[in-house]
């Protein structure tokens, strides 16, 4: 791992990119405004780079704007090519990241958890 720090600068300069093309450039009318890039992981060799995308939505939405950034990613690789100085630019592949909703759920059992304890000694203070 010798070339941990230019892997991460290279994640850095890609996440940067391809958060202005996913929010001011692409004219996809699935990939709405609700749809931000969370986190870029490029591959030592740099073949690959996986693109953690965020979607506030249903189902539906978020199945839709994946299929969006499939359809765009080659686009999107072109532009990354033109604004990243690279020997090879890496083929993207997007994932969608559901960790943002995975903390507000969490935090919502944690909420009903203390509500629930607090009503239980209520009662308890009541009887």
């Amino acid at each position: 791992m010798k070339n941990n720090t230019r892997i991460s600068r290279i994640n850095d300069e890609i996440f940067k990119e391809v958060s202005q093309i996913v929010r001011a450039e692409l004219k996809d009318p699935r990939i709405g405004a609700m749809t931000s890039v969370v986190r870029v992981d490029t591959t030592q060799d740099l073949k690959y780079c996986k693109v953690y995308v965020s979607v506030l939505g249903d189902e539906n939405q978020k199945a839709s704007v994946m299929k969006g950034l499939k359809n765009a990613s080659g686009f999107i690789r072109h532009l990354v090519a033109e604004r990243v100085n690279l020997r090879l630019t890496p083929e993207l592949i997007f994932k969608l990241d559901e960790s943002a909703e995975y903390a507000v759920r969490m935090e919502q059992l944690m909420a009903q958890i203390a509500k629930d304890r607090e009503e239980r000694e209520v009662q308890k203070d009541a009887e």
